[in-house]
């Protein structure tokens, strides 16, 4: 971009700001509600990959959740700090662990996950169920294209 571009640029006139705006706002809206609950929104790939599966190890949650290993460690230390998954000695592989959600996730997550659909539809109050799949399809080709850069 030309330093004259730079200058003229608004980034209110760009989409990609408003995605980020609605973005962090929404991130900032379940963050409040899922704290009372102890849950981070940062936990939720973990929560839901092992609400369909059962149990994973990390190695297999990190990949779920396209994450590196370092940064999905960090993340489980946090939900095992905060009571919200179990380990398990994996038998054939003495280098890993088996993870599952608590009793205590298991308990608190219907609770959340009324929490996440509220904001969901406060975000999209006022907008029909075609507009909401013209935005999702919107958004997915952003996705798609960032992704093949």
């Amino acid at each position: 971009m030309n330093v004259k571009a730079a200058r003229s640029w608004n980034p209110e006139s760009s989409p990609t700001f408003w995605v980020n705006h609605a973005s962090r706002l929404i991130v900032r809206h379940f963050e409040q509600r899922l704290r009372p609950l102890e849950f981070g929104w940062a936990y939720f790939p973990v929560v839901v990959a092992l609400k369909e599966n059962g149990r994973l190890t990390q190695k297999e949650l990190a990949e779920r959740a396209n994450v590196e290993q370092p940064t999905m460690a960090a993340l489980l230390a946090r939900m095992d700090r905060d009571g919200l998954i179990a380990r398990e000695p994996n038998a054939t592989d003495k280098r890993s662990s088996w993870i599952s959600l608590s009793a205590k996730a298991k308990a608190r997550l219907p609770g959340a996950m009324k929490q996440l659909a509220e904001i969901v539809e406060l975000a999209t109050s006022g907008l029909s169920r075609g507009e909401c799949a013209t935005l999702i399809a919107m958004l997915r080709r952003i996705v798609s294209n960032l992704d093949r850069a």
